[in-house]
């Protein structure tokens, strides 16, 4: 698993290094962010953010029969578009997390951390 969630940091950073060099000014702060304080290291972050929002919110419009008022069903569900969708959203956070120098390693420990987290909260009738 490990394996699988490193090579996917490594490909989004080397297509990180790829726009920057072919198309200057897609990411326009140093990779990884050595200052997240300044206007431009932010405004990069939230861009990122919101595009991920953006795409999962693409992947969602897949999805017809949610409504619990709406009578009819469609039976068509295209899951290879809806999969791509959140992929994209991926694409873009994983971006996030590798410009503010965040690895698998990094993330599965703040992953950890927050688990415990809530299930304590759990554990205390949260």
């Amino acid at each position: 698993m490990n394996c699988k969630l490193k090579k996917m940091f490594n490909l989004r950073k080397s297509f990180i290094e790829r726009m920057q060099r072919e198309r200057p000014g897609s990411y326009p702060v140093p990779v990884p962010l050595k200052d997240l304080s300044n206007k431009v290291s932010q405004q990069v972050c939230r861009d990122l953010a919101l595009r991920g929002v953006e795409e999962m919110f693409e992947a969602l419009q897949h999805l017809k029969n949610w409504k619990p008022h709406k009578l009819t069903e469609e039976k068509e569900f295209n899951k290879e578009e809806f999969l791509e969708e959140i992929v994209d959203a991926f694409n873009y956070f994983f971006a996030l997390l590798v410009i503010v120098d965040c690895d698998e390693d990094k993330l599965f420990d703040a992953y950890k951390r927050k688990d415990e987290i809530i299930r304590k909260r759990l554990d205390n009738g949260y």
